[in-house]
Parts: C-alpha cells; structure tokens; sequence
C-alpha cells in the first residue's frame, strides 16, 4: 500500500470525485434534496471546496503528492477534472447547482470524475496508509 502523510484527506476527495462522477445521485441529492439521512447535506459547492481548498488537490494535484495523491494516474487523472471544473467555475461561478448539471459541458466533467475515481481507488484506495 502506498503512503500519504493525510489519508483522512485523500478518503475526502475520492468522496468528492466519486460524487462528480454520478448524476443520479447529484440530481437525486443536490437538486431534489433526498438525503440518506436528515442531518446529511451534500451539494456542489461542498464537494468543490473537498477539491480546491480543504485538500488543495486542484488546480495542481502534483503540488499534493505524498500529502493527499501518489504520483502517477491519478495526478494526471485530477488534472484533465480540474481543467473541466475551472473552465465551468470560470464561466457560471456562482450559479445554482441545478444550472451547472444542466450546463453542456457538465457532462465532460463527470466523464472526467469518473476516469479519475479508478486511478485514485487503484492508487491506493480510501484510506491510503499514513507515513510515519
């Protein structure tokens, strides 16, 4: 198993990316607000700040390996989501998650959520060991 120096942090972002890559749970949470759980609440916004600011593993992954990432698929894999999220935050930044689902390019970002979610399980999964 590989090691990261925060796995509780790498668990945060294959969360997030796995969230990115299925729209029925987007449509299903984000906008018809069916939760598992009545103190759960997921959206968006929360999963792109799991990315850009709590673990910084965007817009520059490679900036984050051995802290969150190990290097190779997956650095390359964050980095094709992230030219996708910036190219959609740059262009609706503030919009209602419901306008960034039914954006044309919305697609390609799940598309990228889902290519990327593989290279961090087979990377070293949820919970990636903690270097001493």
């Amino acid at each position: 198993m590989s090691k990261v120096r925060f796995p509780y942090m790498r668990s945060a972002v294959i969360d997030a990316v796995a969230t990115l890559a299925d729209p029925q749970y987007q449509q299903r949470v984000w906008i018809d607000n069916v939760s598992p759980d009545p103190a759960f609440f997921d959206d968006l916004d929360a999963n792109i700040h799991v990315l850009y600011d709590d673990c910084r593993v965007l817009p520059n992954p490679q900036d984050m390996v051995g802290e969150v990432l190990i290097a190779g698929d997956e650095v390359t894999r964050l980095r094709a989501l992230g030219a996708v999220l910036d190219r959609l935050i740059d262009r609706l930044g503030n919009a209602e998650d419901r306008e960034y689902l039914a954006d044309p390019e919305w697609p390609a970002a799940v598309q990228a959520a889902r290519e990327t979610l593989p290279a961090l399980i087979l990377g070293g999964g949820w919970m990636a060991e903690q270097d001493d």
